[in-house]
């Protein structure tokens, strides 16, 4: 059975549902959680020294690759060995190819500060991020943003427009990512994507999600000491993890908004549209 969500995402394994949920682990991706908000870590710090490892040696190995490409195809296109010519230039392509793979991926690595956290307030059921532009699950980026390496995307999101789904990465170790989809509100037309829980093995793929759940309905499961810093530390959580990440000074304050009219006094008062 396909997904609901529209268009459906290459790798797609299961649709989550909402609502409370039994399976559900903070593990080691809780930062911060009190009784208005949660903050998860979406990018661990060996993941992004590992990729980022990773990303910089194809990307380092394929230029003098590419280059070498070039001078052979010059050289057999006068020499007019049509078969080796064809070769080289499909070996060509698939180097550009894995370039334009290979930036996003270092990027995203190389500019994501303080493992990308992603804020939950369910009291307004308000959703915040301010993440790398290229921290995204899809690969394929416009190459203008190439030139923008610290481009970001700093967003509010409605938590009834956010639906989770699990996808896996092809790879040998069947790593899940799961995948918060932005839909028109009351429609399975996907209009935005958000990292939720990257890379994990099975079943823990799905515990991130049952915890933001029982926390999102007020659900008692769930602790709010579960995470690295216990409620009583939100002035040393923010400190370390937001200050100085480029969150605006109105949904840092929206953090900890009680209602939806607090939170549209907050905006009132940063002049937000």
């Amino acid at each position: 059975m396909p997904s609901q969500y529209r268009p459906q995402i290459l790798g797609w394994i299961d649709d989550l549902d909402k609502g409370t949920n039994y399976l559900s682990g903070a593990d080691d991706r809780l930062l911060y959680a009190n009784d208005n908000y949660c903050a998860f870590l979406r990018k661990t710090s060996s993941d992004q020294i590992f990729y980022l490892c990773i990303s910089t040696i194809i990307i380092v190995c394929l230029i003098p690759a590419i280059y070498i490409c070039f001078l052979l195809i010059f050289d057999l296109i006068s020499k007019k060995e049509n078969f080796i010519l064809l070769i080289v230039i499909i070996g060509q392509i698939f180097s550009f190819l894995a370039i334009y793979l290979m930036i996003p991926e270092l990027y995203q690595n190389l500019f994501t500060r303080r493992g990308c956290p992603i804020i939950f307030n369910r009291k307004t059921n308000k959703v915040y991020i301010n993440e790398s532009y290229f921290f995204n699950f899809t690969s394929f980026k416009n190459p203008i943003h190439f030139l923008k390496p610290n481009k970001k995307r700093i967003k509010e999101y409605d938590w009834a427009d956010l639906h989770g789904i699990v996808v896996h990465n092809f790879s040998t170790y069947s790593l899940n990512t799961t995948i918060l989809m932005v839909c028109e509100p009351g429609t399975h037309k996907t209009i935005d994507h958000v990292l939720l829980d990257p890379l994990r093995y099975g079943i823990g793929s799905y515990q991130v999600w049952g915890w933001v759940n029982n926390f999102m309905c007020f659900n008692d499961l769930i602790s709010l000491n579960d995470g690295k810093y216990t409620w009583e530390q939100e002035t040393p959580f923010k400190k370390d993890i937001i200050q100085d990440q480029g969150w605006p000074e109105w949904m840092v304050e929206a953090f900890n908004a009680l209602s939806l009219e607090h939170l549209s006094e907050i905006k009132q008062k940063y002049h937000v549209q």
